[in-house]
């Protein structure tokens, strides 16, 4: 049963094809994501994941692990440090709040590096028709 500080996690390691494939996909073709040479002149020095890319371990946390058909209705985001192709991400969304009058909760979204720093953070709130009326908080 779904319930306040119900936790979840996803990991994932980006690599170049990841970040080419996304690329292609959105047409995202920012050079600091694509082109080392002008990624190296940058305050990052190399080449960065797309902030969108790694964000999108969050929806696969939520879509997967939350419940199936959860449906977004809001996510904020805040980037708050670089991922760099190779790097290893992990999402951890933990659930913070459960309406009493409609199946909508509220959860913190958080990214993190391989070494624990906090890379995207943010907050989300989804639909879940599946809610039941004998969840607790």
């Amino acid at each position: 049963m779904l319930k306040v500080g119900y936790v979840v996690t996803t990991s994932r390691t980006f690599n170049e094809d990841d970040v080419r494939k996304f690329a292609d996909l959105v047409g995202d073709r920012n050079p600091i994501h694509l082109d080392e040479q002008f990624a190296k002149k940058t305050r990052f020095g190399r080449r960065i994941v797309h902030g969108f890319l790694t964000a999108s371990l969050i929806s696969a946390a939520i879509g997967t692990q939350i419940g199936q058909g959860a449906i977004y209705l809001s996510q904020t985001l805040q980037f708050v440090a670089p991922v760099y192709p190779g790097d290893t991400v992990t999402a951890r969304v933990t659930v913070t709040k459960i309406r009493d009058d409609k199946p909508i909760i509220t959860l913190e979204t958080v990214c993190f590096n391989q070494n624990g720093e906090p890379v995207v953070k943010g907050e989300a709130t989804v639909l879940m028709d599946d809610l039941t009326s004998e969840r607790s908080e």
